[in-house]
């Protein structure tokens, strides 16, 4: 296993994850057509620095629990509880997102950089999402869990979660009518997300018992 190996999937699965418009993303190019790049990429800074930290954590602990698989069931078990909570409440009770026309004043860039920290952090996502994957990964040989691999893969994570809000602050402009589609529909979208991971959770669960 070389290291480019580990730095490419590291990409590849950030930008996969974070390409979906959501709450960072979208963020940033609000930033950005109210405010200018500048504090834009203040903001993305502040938020690709929580998701290192996020990704580390995240390999970390997938690899004290890689050869557990009674913590790996109990983890998958708490996540079919939490996917179904969250499909219920998306299809069923959540009042559709209403577009926002207001303008935002003007921040300082130290603001806008603590402003990306805080909604990283307040993102939880990333954490099992890196989890999964990094173990699905190691299952397939395609990752292993020593230091420098998990340095390198979080240094992809790094570069392909910077180059989707890149593309978000460029782009979005041309994107927006769709955006603002997504956006109207985003409570279905994550619903039916949620509900597929759910789904699939469900069934390595009753694999795991049936074997």
């Amino acid at each position: 296993m070389n290291l480019i190996t580990s730095l490419f999937l590291g990409f590849v699965t950030a930008f996969v994850g974070i390409t979906p418009p959501g709450l960072i993303n979208m963020t940033a190019a609000k930033v950005n057509l109210r405010e200018g790049k500048i504090s834009a990429y203040w903001f993305v800074l502040g938020a690709v620095i929580v998701i290192f930290f996020q990704a580390t954590l995240a390999i970390l602990f997938a690899r004290y629990i890689e050869g557990r698989p009674d913590v790996i069931v109990l983890l998958r078990e708490v996540g079919f509880v939490i996917f179904s909570v969250l499909t219920i409440y998306f299809l069923l009770i959540a009042k559709k997102p209403k577009a926002k026309k207001g303008k935002i004043k003007k921040k300082s860039t130290s603001t806008r950089f603590f402003l990306g920290m805080l909604l990283s952090a307040l993102n939880f996502f990333p954490i099992p999402y890196y989890v999964f994957v990094s173990i699905t990964l190691a299952s397939y040989n395609l990752f292993v869990f020593d230091i420098s691999h998990v340095f390198i893969f979080v240094t992809g994570v790094v570069l392909g979660s910077f180059l989707v809000f890149y593309l978000y602050i460029t782009f979005f402009q041309k994107i927006e009518d769709k955006t603002n589609y997504m956006m109207k529909n985003m409570n279905t979208i994550i619903g039916s997300i949620t509900g597929l991971i759910a789904l699939i959770t469900l069934i390595n669960i009753i694999r795991y018992y049936l074997r």
